[in-house]
């Protein structure tokens, strides 16, 4: 699939191509495309990006079943040595016929749109982590030091706007802090939303009992794994999530390495921070991340800590129950933030 062009290939049961051609990706080729198919048909694409989107929820509304292929796992097509989309297209035309494709989950179109809204916020927390490090590097220039606890809350902000500095960096300096304000309300509106979104989901109210996730972070979870029964046991989950150690085998000597950062990035950044924070404030999570870092450091301790409140997390989804070691009053305290009936 292409930005402005896709190549597609109709073939029959018995595995002949009846037809080839371009179709624009736009909503008048993707109309020209779904007007030859039938809802008895089965459709192939691969996963680029964002550029399949369109196409997907088109073919969906028109009860067509689709399945989106993981390219980077579909061997035929990353190891072919003739890499082009007319190549690719009678590819996985073959592969689906066989039943041979490496198929990428997609959520439901709703739950699509929450994962969207809670990715929105980690870009503008990204965007918003950038302009200060602009900020800071202006500061240190003029050498000017903050004896505010948070330079950017509501004191330290009114400080820097009293800030002296000549006329071109007081420029940028103002359209940074310009930029920090607008951010701000955008990630108010965010959370806004995502409260919203939250407060209607009982996979959230199980999850906040968790140390170290609040509503954001149990809506990325939701957003990011799914049904939780399509994961067999939690061992699946935490590899899904790359948070697995690799398995190495020489003979009969075998060792663990490094996790394998595969799967969703996103979820195990999430996992990661609210391991941080989890080992501050939960004595069982603090016990286990400090007999790992004796051992291994305190990097491959927080990671370890994020594996196994992971697998803390498929029990709790899995049986429907919190977490049993939850704190009542900081839990009851997160339901009450985010509107949950007590």
């Amino acid at each position: 699939m292409g930005k402005s062009k896709c190549r597609a290939a109709l073939m029959d049961q018995k595995g002949n191509i009846e037809k080839e051609f371009f179709f624009e990706n736009n909503q008048k080729g993707i109309q020209h495309l779904t007007s030859l198919l039938t809802s008895e048909d089965q459709v192939v694409m691969e996963s680029t990006a964002n550029l399949w989107l369109n196409l997907y929820e088109s073919l969906e509304d028109k009860k067509i079943k689709v399945v989106l292929a993981n390219p980077m796992k579909t061997k035929a097509i990353a190891s072919a040595r003739v890499k082009t989309d007319k190549v690719d297209a009678k590819i996985l035309a073959h592969l689906l016929r066989a039943d041979l494709v490496a198929e990428s989950y997609v959520p439901p179109k709703q739950m699509r749109e929450i994962r969207a809204l809670v990715r929105h916020r980690l870009s503008l927390m990204k965007m918003r982590t950038m302009v200060k490090n602009k900020i800071h590097a202006l500061i240190d220039k003029y050498g000017y030091r903050c004896e505010f606890s948070d330079m950017f809350g509501v004191s330290g902000l009114k400080w820097l706007k009293t800030l002296e500095l000549n006329k071109l960096d007081g420029l940028v300096f103002g359209n940074h802090l310009s930029h920090i304000e607008l951010i701000n309300l955008q990630i108010e509106k965010t959370d806004e939303a995502i409260r919203e979104c939250a407060c209607e989901d009982e996979d959230v109210r199980l999850l906040l009992s968790l140390p170290g996730v609040d509503v954001r972070t149990a809506l990325l979870l939701k957003s990011e794994i799914g049904p939780i029964g399509r994961f067999g046991d939690y061992k699946k989950l935490v590899s899904w999530a790359g948070l697995a150690p690799r398995v190495y085998q020489l003979g009969g000597v075998l060792w663990n390495g490094g996790i394998a950062h595969e799967g969703s990035g996103v979820l195990r950044w999430a996992m990661v921070e609210a391991a941080m924070t989890a080992v501050r404030c939960d004595e069982k999570f603090g016990v286990f991340y400090g007999r790992v870092k004796a051992r291994r450091g305190g990097q491959k301790a927080v990671v370890a800590v994020a594996n196994k409140m992971l697998k803390v997390v498929w029990v709790m989804l899995t049986r429907r129950e919190a977490y049993s070691g939850v704190n009542k009053r900081l839990y009851e305290e997160k339901l009450n933030r985010v509107g949950f009936d007590m």
